[in-house]
């Protein structure tokens, strides 16, 4: 494998060639339009223009990502996350002109893309599940009576879903019929499917994910847990490893069930299975994401791997460098995704320049970032900018450097989620690990940030006085 095209933007595409120059591996990038003065064109060896600004011009064109791949001599693909990473036909496409897709193969990306075909594909091996159905259903009257057995709280959720889409938590019987309708047609919306099916909710669940990678010759492992409970609107903003929750068995039997889950699809690669955990600490199976995850940082830096590396081995037909008895967690990991969101109203895209743009530096500290100063956040794209990931030695010490972190990123022109993240590492049930996926919802609210902005100018206003106090009183003093 001489050179790889990395069929992506921003973050990821230049995590990606990092990992590639440093494996002697020449890299080719696409850009849209709109990206031509981006980081990750500047960074690649080489980079092409794909289309124009609209990802279904440009980032989504598989057959035109191909014609670039061999013009380019290009030996793989590797699509990060997004866009096409969990595209079975892309990865076909890839297998059918011989060009590497650094991934796993179609039939996985399949099985594990629709919700019911992974449970369907994942219950012949002893996985914990939560009560629900085991079809996609439509009948409204017959999906109602269903969900009266299962016992109010129920989630109704789309086969093909994904990031909250087509998903709707019912209280009780009257709201069913309605829920029901919404969700069907948001599913209808986003993901020309309207599949959906019935669970039993998981009250006060946490979310945890286990990364794991196999190879082509059997090989599996785990490399632990990702602690992803702190989200807004079901996406994923502050993750950590290890979770602060989990014993030393549990972790060991998620670990496994994870792997039980990676064999039911023959899978190769990295890839994530994600499980819902209760009050007592039961685990259930989620689905499975099949390609790298955007929180992937915190478990290369607390396992001391780098995913993208055995990933790009794996592809190669290498044998996994570990077992499962090398891998060992070393200290604590925290990342804040830092998206361009105004967490003062909704979490809404902010639109503009980076006007300033400067990152924290220092030992423990990693920004794996997209943009530089003078830039426009483009609005056909996931708002996200960089993610910001500490490591410490603790809990305590990883969360105490995030603080620092943030107040050393200074992001001017755009609203951006770090006073959120400010919010959470200070906030007293993020600080004891007793929290949940409703932390947003339990204690967030844009009054909390805005007292919070208030106090900080109050302080600042204190020392400013303070110091020009001290100032005019030693121009009193005479000489």
């Amino acid at each position: 494998m001489k050179k790889i095209l990395v069929a992506n933007r921003g973050e990821i595409a230049i995590r990606v060639m990092r990992t590639a120059k440093k494996m002697g591996i020449k890299t080719v990038t696409v850009y849209s339009t709109i990206d031509r003065h981006s980081p990750h064109v500047k960074y690649a060896d080489e980079a092409v223009l794909i289309g124009e600004a609209p990802s279904n011009q440009s980032y989504l064109l598989g057959d035109k990502i191909i014609e670039v791949a061999k013009a380019q001599n290009a030996d793989a693909i590797h699509p990060g996350y997004g866009f096409l990473s969990e595209n079975a036909e892309f990865a076909e496409l890839c297998e059918a002109n011989d060009i590497i897709f650094i991934g796993p193969k179609s039939h996985a990306i399949k099985i594990m893309g629709s919700k019911l075909a992974a449970k369907d594909a994942v219950k012949a091996y002893d996985i914990p599940m939560v009560p629900g159905t085991a079809e996609a259903i439509s009948d409204i009257p017959e999906a109602k009576e269903i969900a009266k057995k299962i016992g109010f709280p129920i989630l109704i959720k789309a086969s093909a879903g994904g990031g909250g889409k087509g998903m709707r938590i019912v209280e009780n019987e009257s709201q069913f019929e309605s829920q029901m309708d919404r969700a069907i047609s948001e599913a209808v919306n986003a993901f020309g499917d309207g599949s959906v099916f019935i669970e039993k909710y998981v009250t006060s669940p946490r979310h945890i994910e286990i990364q794991v990678m196999a190879d082509t010759h059997g090989n599996y492992i785990h490399l632990f847990e990702r602690e992803c409970s702190i989200q807004r609107r079901h996406q994923k903003v502050v993750e950590e490893a290890p979770s602060s929750v989990l014993t030393p068995k549990l972790r060991h039997e998620m670990g496994e069930a994870a792997i039980r889950v990676a064999k039911a699809c023959d899978y190769i690669g990295a890839g994530t299975v994600e499980f819902l955990l209760d009050d007592d600490l039961n685990f259930y199976f989620l689905e499975m994401n099949t390609r790298l995850q955007v929180e992937h940082p915190v478990s290369e830096i607390i396992t001391k791997t780098d995913l993208v590396e055995l990933q790009i081995r794996v592809a190669r037909g290498e044998v996994l460098p570990y077992t499962q008895d090398d891998i060992k967690i070393h200290g604590h990991a925290m990342e804040l995704r830092v998206y361009a969101e105004d967490p003062l109203n909704d979490f809404l895209p902010s639109v503009g320049t980076l006007e300033t743009y400067t990152m924290p530096q220092g030992e423990g500290i990693r920004v794996d970032n997209g943009f530089e100063q003078g830039m426009d956040i483009p609005i056909y794209y996931d708002p996200m900018i960089s993610k910001l990931i500490t490591f410490g030695k603790t809990r305590d010490e990883a969360m105490s450097l995030m603080l620092e972190a943030i107040d050393n990123y200074h992001i001017e022109g755009i609203e951006t989620t770090l006073p959120f993240g400010t919010f959470v590492f200070e906030h007293d049930a993020f600080r004891s690990g007793h929290f949940d996926t409703h932390f947003v919802k339990k204690y967030y609210s844009a009054e909390h940030l805005l007292e919070q902005h208030k106090k900080e100018a109050r302080i600042a206003a204190l020392i400013a006085v303070n110091a020009y106090v001290k100032a005019q009183k030693l121009l009193r003093v005479p000489q």
